[in-house]
Parts: structure tokens; C-alpha cells; sequence
């Protein structure tokens, strides 16, 4: 994996609150644990950014060399890696997503 995809996706989560790389878009997921981030999203009011990585093969695999996570989709808050679907899922059940989103600033008035 180049730099340039490393550096391609460091931009992204620098420059985005709430950052979703997933397959497919918010209107079309390409899986059920994309649809399910973008649902616990949507749920929570938040604004949010995606990636498609089915778009972009460089970063659908640097990607998870970035992330040390070797699935898709990943959620980024402030530039930090919170998880996959799986994870937003426990965290959005116990109230703690919302929480991280609110504490970051980055949730919806």
C-alpha cells in the first residue's frame, strides 16, 4: 500500500466530524452491517460523511492498514477510530455512541 492512499485517507478523517467508510452509499448500502451503521446514524440525528469503498480499491484496502481493523465498515469521530458495526452497535445500545457524538460536538441540534 502506497502513502499516498495512507495520506488520501488521513486527509478524510481529518477534515470530516463523523466519517463512514463503508460499501455502497447511505441511499444504497452494498451490506447489511453498512446498512446497519448508517441506520444507528441516522437514528442518533447525526451529521455524517461516507466513503464508498467499493469506488476506490486503494482505499478500500489501506483502509484497514490505517485502522489496524480488517473490516468494513469503520466509523471515525473527531479522527478517531471507534469500531466497526458491530461495536457501533454495543456502543449505540448502551448509550455510549450517543454520548461520544455529543461529547465530540459532532451530533445534530
Amino acid at each position: 500500500m502506497t502513502d499516498d492512499v495512507q495520506a488520501r485517507i488521513q486527509e478524510l478523517v481529518d477534515k470530516n466530524n463523523v466519517l463512514l467508510f463503508m460499501k455502497g452509499s447511505p441511499l444504497f448500502p452494498q451490506c447489511g452491517f453498512s446498512s446497519r451503521a448508517i441506520a444507528i446514524l441516522n437514528h442518533l440525528e447525526v451529521e455524517f460523511e461516507t466513503v464508498d469503498v467499493l469506488q476506490d480499491q486503494g482505499i478500500r484496502q489501506g483502509i484497514k492498514a490505517f485502522s489496524d481493523w480488517p473490516t468494513i465498515p469503520q466509523l471515525y469521530v473527531k479522527g478517531e477510530f471507534v469500531g466497526g458495526s458491530d461495536i457501533m452497535m454495543e456502543m449505540y445500545e448502551s448509550g455510549e455512541l450517543s454520548q461520544l457524538l455529543a461529547d465530540s460536538g459532532a451530533k445534530a441540534a
